[in-house]
């Protein structure tokens, strides 16, 4: 065995070498979710650690300044850490953080976003709330989508990967969905093995199920079962879609979509309902949305909701505003906010989510809103109208450069920024402040993803009067 290495070094006269031992003591943790360590000026990352914590590492990728290392020993706990909640936490890697403490975990998620404003934004003093706090930790997943995978002795497993690998490590059950749909996990994996339907093979690119994805309306109870699949043809599936909406009394729907391609991306563009109904109803601050199995929809219901409530607060519509939503999906913070203002636009690049919120505006009687389909960098600039208001909730790579120049241009009075990465959120908030054009007054982070490092942020804008 290596021999444990002295952590009073400088970096002058010691080496790191791949495989060694080192003792180091956790001082935080990292925006990916791992502990972080320092051995004079060098830092270590090391998974499944939580700031306190005492341990022996063993070094595995090591670089000039900094090492990702894995716990080898823990020679003293934090009184941050808990027993997880899960019997497989330390393998899969569905959660970083299964094992710190939850009011710990929103401290730190809240510490993530202030150190981004700090050092990638440049921003001092800004008014950074605390984690909106969840009323439970588990089960609060309404979606998930599990990878297929066969045994040394051919059953049929679905779970998340293991840690670092493409490994599955099999579950009946996961205490981060909602708890009605662990039956179905378990079970349907039973139907497909004597259903002989074979599974897909991506190293060959050669089978057929590649995914199963369940996906519960929390507030209705209603599911939808959808079958991933890279070749659609697949005996007796009418029959088996039938006999699994006669075996669960909220299965509203079965549904295949069809992924060829060698991708890492779970969903293909074709969806095929093949028995039921191809939505599920769900209600989310008191109107209905139809959701769909590829439906871009929150994964935790109570928390975007709760989210939009400090939205519409600190917004205080007088209903008279022209309000634009963009990156809009499917509505679901158009529509609510639509119901306060004058007029409401949403923007969004895919025309099925455009349609689907067209149908939930029909579906809700909202007739103030109009959705446009386009990329937002190039619609935004055609708008007839200066907003009053505009809501940007780009993906996790942020908004396009054109999108906030056009905004810094037409100056509506208040922009809403919503994130799911407070690195990209403080580097665009950055610009839109430049030259005194917007004062950043609050950001409020909410916690969609308990036992995970992600955090989600609305940041709020003022226009900077003349």
């Amino acid at each position: 065995m290596p021999t444990q290495l002295d952590t009073s070094f400088s970096d002058n006269t010691t080496e790191w070498r791949q495989g060694e031992l080192l003792e180091v003591t956790i001082t935080d943790l990292s925006d990916r979710g791992d502990g972080v360590g320092r051995a004079g000026s060098r830092v270590v990352f090391v998974p499944d650690t939580v700031t306190g914590d005492r341990a022996l590492v063993r070094l595995m990728h090591v670089k000039p300044n900094l090492a990702h290392a894995k716990l080898y020993k823990l020679l003293e706990a934090s009184p941050h850490r808990i027993r997880p909640g899960c019997i497989v936490a330390d393998k899969c890697g569905g959660c970083q953080w299964q094992h710190v403490d939850y009011d710990y975990q929103r401290e730190a998620k809240r510490n993530q976003v202030v150190q981004a404003l700090e050092r990638i934004g440049g921003f001092r003093n800004i008014a950074v709330d605390p984690v909106l706090n969840v009323s439970e930790p588990l089960h609060y997943r309404n979606k998930s989508t599990y990878p297929l995978g066969s045994s040394n002795t051919r059953q049929v497993q679905a779970g998340y990967y293991q840690k670092g690998t493409h490994q599955i490590v099999n579950l009946n059950q996961c205490p981060i969905q909602d708890e009605r749909l662990n039956p179905l996990l378990a079970e349907v994996k039973q139907d497909i093995q004597q259903q002989g339907w074979r599974i897909y093979d991506e190293k060959y690119h050669r089978g057929q199920l590649r995914h199963l994805a369940l996906r519960i309306g929390q507030r209705t109870g209603e599911i939808l079962l959808t079958l991933i699949t890279a070749d659609p043809d697949l005996p007796n599936l009418e029959e088996q879609a039938q006999e699994w909406l006669q075996r669960y009394e909220n299965l509203v729907g079965v549904s295949l979509n069809v992924q060829r391609d060698r991708t890492n991306a779970i969903f293909g563009s074709e969806t095929h309902c093949i028995a039921g109904q191809p939505f599920l109803s769900e209600r989310f601050a008191n109107l209905t949305f139809h959701i769909r199995p590829d439906t871009f929809f929150q994964v935790h219901t109570e928390q975007t909701e709760a989210l939009l409530n400090i939205v519409l607060e600190q917004l205080n519509l007088q209903g008279d505003e022209t309000f634009v939503d963009a990156y809009c999906g499917i509505g679901t913070m158009t529509l609510p906010i639509a119901q306060r203002v004058k007029t409401a636009i949403g923007l969004e690049i895919q025309p099925e989510a455009i349609e689907q919120a067209q149908q939930n505006a029909s579906l809700n009687g909202i007739e103030n809103v109009r959705f446009e389909v386009g990329a937002v960098e190039k619609v935004l600039q055609s708008l007839e109208i200066h907003p009053d208001l505009v809501m940007l909730d780009p993906p996790r790579k942020g908004c396009n450069a054109t999108v906030l120049e056009t905004l810094r241009q037409q100056k509506p009075k208040q922009i809403v920024y919503v994130s799911c990465n407070a690195a990209t959120l403080a580097r665009d908030l950055k610009l839109l402040c430049a030259d005194d054009a917007y004062q950043l007054i609050r950001v409020q982070p909410a916690d969609f993803f308990p036992q995970t490092a992600h955090v989600e942020c609305a940041a709020f804008l003022n226009r900077v009067e003349e």
